[in-house]
């Protein structure tokens, strides 16, 4: 069985990453979204609360889970017997961060593959921090984000 790891820090999920994960799921027989902790970042939803949010999004499906984590993802992998890391790309700017992290991986991980996917061209912009911004100046977010994550936005800046 094909188990596809997902990291990121999904603060909050959009449509562009639900988007890689149903494409990942043509592919591989599970995906486990493992969501970060993320020390050095602020987020807007607790790790609690972003695993909550892909439950409910994904809720029926028993190919997706969610997890939380903190550490090295290649130590992650191993735990979750997985050794393919799904990594979405939305432009060449992102390739060079991607390549770079890819490699570091395989370096600590000689097994741990990342497979990387686009997301339809509409996504091709979206990020969970412009999603956020717009949020928090109360701009209209519905066709960026699942209903479950605008209604939590919503309540959040409110």
């Amino acid at each position: 069985m094909a188990k596809a790891l997902y990291p990121g820090t999904f603060d909050p999920i959009t449509l562009g990453h639900i988007d890689i994960i149903e494409r990942a799921l043509h592919l591989f027989d599970e995906v486990t979204i493992a969501i970060a902790t993320s020390e050095s970042k602020k987020p807007v939803f607790t790790l609690e609360e972003r695993i909550d949010h892909v439950e409910k999004i994904f809720k029926g499906n028993d190919k997706v889970k969610a997890i939380g984590f903190s550490g090295l993802v290649v130590d992650l992998a191993k735990e979750e017997d997985s050794n393919i890391l799904i990594r979405g790309l939305r432009a060449v700017s992102d390739f060079e961060y991607e390549f770079q992290l890819a490699n570091m991986n395989r370096a600590m991980s000689p097994d741990l593959e990342s497979v990387f996917l686009t997301p339809k061209a509409k996504f091709s912009f979206l990020s969970s921090t412009l999603v956020r911004e717009i949020a928090s100046m109360g701009g209209e977010i519905s066709s960026f984000v699942d209903p479950v994550i605008e209604k939590a936005l919503k309540e959040r800046f409110k």
